[in-house]
């Protein structure tokens, strides 16, 4: 008997019946929803096709707003990684030290700044950044808040991540390190974490999906990445849906070629350990 079967009893024919008309009842309210916002955006002629034009016959639409909006999601995106993957290695180390005080004092960082909402985060480090300007000029502010928010928050999902992979290896790892002379400190740098970040790497992957994507968040500390630009851009050529529309693609399109990444690496990584 599967697990399926013992935790959820199989839907018979009236309440599969009721979920059909459940399910369409849902699909016309979403429809009737988008009609309504459909025909407001056509009264506004936020959807004439004068207001895509600038995206194919102005280049400038691309040169002065997209691509620097781009250029500072990807700047923030990638200082976040890079920090959030140390901070992650060190305090998921941490918290499988063997050393009490020190496996407490990384455990309660990691499960702080897991609670902490990231835009919180970024206003605090923003008015933290400016009150003390001597540290980081008030020029880069907005970006030095937007990574630190991100590196805290990444870093400590990627540190839970490392612990967890670590759990899920065999027990007999470690056995077999502690059995042949090693420290338990040695076990876990040289056996049971190069393990554990092969089996985390997908994961890995798709936690910078969500950095990418949190970085718009950035718009609420006047940082200049896409959502801020594509609302500049809205402001200059009068079509502020229409950029909101493409910006959306952009991230939808770049967010997908991530999660993609991660299934062909989790395919090729299932591959290599059957072959093995």
């Amino acid at each position: 008997m599967s697990a399926q079967t013992v935790l959820f009893d199989a839907p018979g024919p009236k309440a599969r019946m009721r979920h059909r008309i459940l399910t369409g009842v849902g699909v016309l309210i979403a429809l009737a929803i988008a009609y309504v916002i459909y025909l407001r955006f056509e009264e506004a002629g936020q959807l004439d096709s004068s207001m895509w034009k600038p995206f194919v016959t102005d280049p400038q639409v691309w040169t002065s707003y997209l691509i620097p909006g781009l250029r500072g999601t990807f700047t923030a995106a990638g200082i976040s990684i890079v920090l959030a993957v140390i901070f992650g290695l060190l305090f998921g180390m941490g918290r499988l030290s063997p050393v009490g005080p020190v496996r407490w004092f990384c455990g309660v960082i990691v499960e702080f700044f897991r609670a902490v909402p990231v835009l919180l985060m970024m206003v605090f480090a923003y008015f933290g950044y400016f009150a003390t300007s001597d540290l980081v000029p008030n020029v880069h502010a907005p970006l030095a808040a937007v990574v630190t928010a991100l590196t805290l928050y990444n870093g400590a999902v990627i540190a839970e991540l490392v612990r967890s992979g670590v759990h899920g290896l065999p027990k007999g790892q470690a056995e077999a390190g502690l059995a042949v002379g090693l420290t338990p400190g040695q076990v876990l740098r040289s056996i049971e974490l190069p393990q554990a970040l092969t089996a985390m790497l997908p994961a890995l992957v798709g936690q910078l999906v969500v950095v990418l994507k949190d970085s718009a968040l950035g718009y609420g500390i006047t940082y200049l990445e896409l959502l801020t630009w594509s609302k500049t851009l809205g402001s200059a050529y009068a079509n502020t849906v229409p950029a909101y529309i493409v910006a959306g693609i952009l991230f939808v399109t770049i967010n997908y070629t991530l999660t993609r990444f991660a299934v062909y690496l989790e395919g090729r990584l299932k591959k290599r350990r059957a072959r093995s």
